[in-house]
């Protein structure tokens, strides 16, 4: 299975690994699974940093780099189609763009998003996993 972790994920996996659920710890640990994380997700943490609504353990970019080797994580591409995509997506969808990002790469790229977002998880266009159960 490939899985696209949502920004709240991939901070929880590092920083809170007790909210993720036993579902979750266990893709995150299987080294069969594959992981990624989109720049996107770059940007949202970069930015929770910039306003003060973000502390993590370590300067950002040491954070990013020990997260990604932790996970075995490879990067999600973003592409004009996916930016495209995350204003033409099927249904009823709010209007985060970050979320709307991260669903259109889950669909094109054909990817599980792991979430603990309701509104992600109640949308029938993607796939996606549980994040926190």
């Amino acid at each position: 299975m490939k899985y696209l972790l949502d920004t709240h994920v991939w901070i929880w996996s590092q920083e809170h690994p007790e909210r993720l659920g036993r579902n979750t710890r266990h893709a995150l640990a299987d080294v069969d699974e594959e992981r990624l994380i989109s720049p996107i997700s770059t940007l949202e943490i970069a930015r929770l940093l910039h306003l003060g609504l973000l502390r993590l353990k370590h300067t950002f970019a040491e954070w990013r780099t020990l997260s990604l080797a932790h996970l075995h994580a490879t990067m999600a591409p973003l592409t004009h189609d996916i930016a495209a995509e995350a204003y033409n997506l099927p249904g009823n969808f709010h209007k985060d763009p970050i979320d709307r990002v991260l669903v259109a790469t889950a669909r094109m790229e054909r990817l599980t998003l792991v979430t603990a977002d309701d509104l992600i998880l109640r949308y029938p266009h993607v796939k996606a996993l549980r994040a926190d159960r």
